[in-house]
Formats: structure tokens, sequence, C-alpha cells
């Protein structure tokens, strides 16, 4: 099985792989490629990867890493201030949140989303690439990734 051992931005992909946000932040994993082929994820330390990363296989090749469409909620506001108020609330609780420039996205939550109603927020759910801002503490030892168990001071709140 061929390795993917680096990530950069550009090159010319042979290839694609479309991933979830939760397996765009490995170091290791198995993969399987938009044409079918497995490919082991072996970086040197766990990354983010975003949409519109490469892939670099120890072959030379690079696989187009392409954000899959997921559940997430649109999170749209009558103004800006009340934009900017809904923001708050979300980065207050770390919440891994996309920033448009119109609206805000993040993953269903029943309790979120009650809150972000009840604080003036429309919500639109769908399906979408869900592709969040990474804040201060997102490069370094810790990161606000659910699937690890530990929020982004490590201190087991997510």
């Amino acid at each position: 099985m061929v390795r993917a051992v680096a990530v950069e931005a550009g090159g010319e992909p042979a290839g694609s792989v479309t991933l979830t946000y939760d397996d765009r932040h490995r170091r290791r994993m198995t993969l399987r490629t938009d044409a079918g082929e497995t490919v082991l994820l072996d970086l040197p330390e766990a990354r983010h990867l975003h949409e519109g990363d490469r892939l670099v296989l120890e072959d030379g090749r690079r696989l187009l890493v392409r954000a899959a469409e997921e559940p997430v909620v649109d999170v749209v506001a009558d103004d800006p201030r009340t934009l900017a108020r809904l923001a708050w609330h979300l980065g207050n609780r770390h919440t891994p949140a996309q920033i448009f420039p119109d609206r805000l996205r993040i993953r269903p939550d029943h309790v979120l989303e009650a809150m972000l109603e009840g604080l003036g927020g429309r919500l639109e759910r769908k399906r979408a690439p869900f592709d969040p801002e990474h804040g201060a503490y997102a490069h370094g030892h810790a990161h606000a990734d659910p699937a690890h168990g530990h929020g982004p001071h490590g201190h087991g709140h997510g």
C-alpha cells in the first residue's frame, strides 16, 4: 500500500480523496481515494487537512483533498451585530465554527441550536462541507477535536 507522507498547498493532483471534518485531522489512517485506491496516511504529526490541500504520496503523486458533505447547520441573523453576538457565544463555548461573510456554520447540536435561536439566530440545516476556523490553540500540542475527547486547552471539555 502506498503511503501519503506529506501535505502541501500545490502540485498537480493525480487523484483525489474526499474526507469528513473528523477524518481531515489525523496523523495515521487508511484512506480510500475517490478512484478506490487504498492509501496509508502516515504523517510525522497530526494536522488538519483543508479543502484543496495535496497529500504527497511516497511515489511522487499528489492527491487533492476534498471536504465531504456532511450534516451542518448554517446560522444567519438579521444584522451584523446579531451575527457577531452569535459568533461570540459559539466561541465562548469553544465550538468549531466556519465563518462566512453572512453566516456561521456549525455541526448539528440541539443545545447550541436552541441557544442560537433564543439569541435571534435563524438556522438552516443542510449537508455541506465543514471546514471550521482553527484558532490560537489549533497549532501546537492541543486542538479542539472532539474525536480526541478534549478541548483546545486539553482539560477534558470540548
